[in-house]
């Protein structure tokens, strides 16, 4: 496979971006869009020409319409295959080392659990416990912790989440920070 010569930066591919989903019509709404100034957009606008991404068609005197060349839209579906592909690999990573800690759980005997927020993350973790509980489970989803957890384990799925006092005792695994942990410490 042939390398691709002077690939496109961030902005100039959300340039790209822009102007494949004709989503303005001139420089300054381009400009406030993403926002950077005019002669910062014009310069890159310029450079993308240049590089055969997009070419100018003019309307009339004064108007004129971006439109990507076929080279813009390859870059422009190569890049976002590859931001795909790189995303779906983070999600099987993420599902992968959420199930050290849930199977740990599982395996004490728990089938009870309350999931504190309601985000993509909390949807993983919902999918992980669905793969490794053999038999039912009870899962309640909420945004904020009841103020009754009995017998539950409380999963924690989004952050800035603090248990009261009361609820120290609870098992309770905030998910959030052990990921954390796990992407942001320092490898030794």
């Amino acid at each position: 496979m042939e390398p691709q010569e002077d690939p496109l930066n961030e902005r100039e591919f959300e340039l790209v971006n822009i102007i494949g989903a004709q989503i303005t019509s001139n420089q300054r709404e381009l400009s406030t869009h993403i926002k950077l100034s005019l002669g910062m957009t014009n310069m890159l606008l310029r450079r993308l020409i240049s590089k055969g991404y997009i070419r100018i068609r003019q309307l009339n005197k004064r108007k004129v319409q971006y439109l990507l060349t076929p080279k813009g839209f390859s870059e422009k579906m190569r890049k976002s295959f590859k931001y795909t592909m790189k995303t779906i690999d983070s999600i099987g990573k993420i599902k992968n080392f959420l199930k050290d800690p849930l199977r740990e759980i599982v395996q004490k005997g728990h089938r009870d659990f309350i999931l504190i927020g309601k985000s993509d993350f909390a949807i993983l973790v919902e999918m992980v416990l669905k793969e490794i509980c053999d038999e039912s489970f009870s899962l309640t989803r909420v945004d904020d912790l009841p103020k009754d957890t009995d017998s539950a384990v409380v999963l924690i799925c989004k952050e800035e989440v603090e248990l009261p006092k009361r609820d120290r005792e609870a098992v309770c695994v905030n998910l959030v920070e052990k990921l954390a942990q796990n992407y942001y410490s320092p490898r030794a």
